[in-house]
C-alpha cells in the first residue's frame, strides 16, 4: 500500500484545523473525539453554558492547550454547533490579525473590535456609534 505523504501531511498539519461545518464532511470523518483523554466535554459544556445558562448575559471562557492539540477543532465544531441553534458566531484565527511577536492586551481588543464590526456589516447588523468605545471604558 502507498502512503501519500502530502496527503497525510495536510491531515495532520497543526496549523490547519479540521473545519467543522455541514458542508465539510471529509473533515468531520478526520475528527478524534478525545474527551475521555482530554478532562472531558469541554466543547459542550461551552455550548450548555452559551446555550442555556448564560443565554441572557455575557460570559467569558477560557480555552488553552499547546499547539496542535485540537483548540481550533473545537472552536469549529462549537461554531458549526451553534450556528445550527441558530446562533451567530464571530470566529477569527489570531494569528491571521495580530502580529504575534509584539501583542499587548490593546491589541487583542481591538482586533476582536475589528472583525466584530467587520462581521457585523457583513449580515447587515448596524452598530450604534462609540459602541466600542463605550464598551472599552
Amino acid at each position: 500500500m502507498f502512503l501519500d505523504l502530502e496527503r497525510f501531511y495536510q491531515a495532520c498539519n497543526p496549523s490547519r484545523p479540521l473545519m467543522m461545518a455541514l458542508h465539510a464532511a471529509a473533515h468531520r470523518r478526520s475528527y478524534i473525539d478525545f474527551a475521555s483523554v482530554g478532562g472531558g466535554k469541554m466543547i459542550e459544556a461551552l455550548q450548555r453554558t452559551i446555550t442555556s445558562i448564560s443565554l441572557e448575559t455575557p460570559t467569558c471562557q477560557l480555552f488553552t492547550g499547546h499547539i496542535g492539540c485540537g483548540k481550533s477543532a473545537e472552536l469549529l465544531r462549537l461554531k458549526a454547533e451553534l450556528e445550527q441553534k441558530q446562533f451567530h458566531v464571530v470566529y477569527f484565527e489570531s494569528t491571521h490579525v495580530l502580529e504575534m511577536v509584539y501583542i499587548d492586551v490593546t491589541d487583542i481588543f481591538l482586533a476582536i473590535a475589528g472583525q466584530v464590526t467587520e462581521n457585523s456589516e457583513v449580515i447587515k447588523i448596524r452598530l450604534h456609534p462609540g459602541y466600542f468605545s463605550n464598551l472599552f471604558t
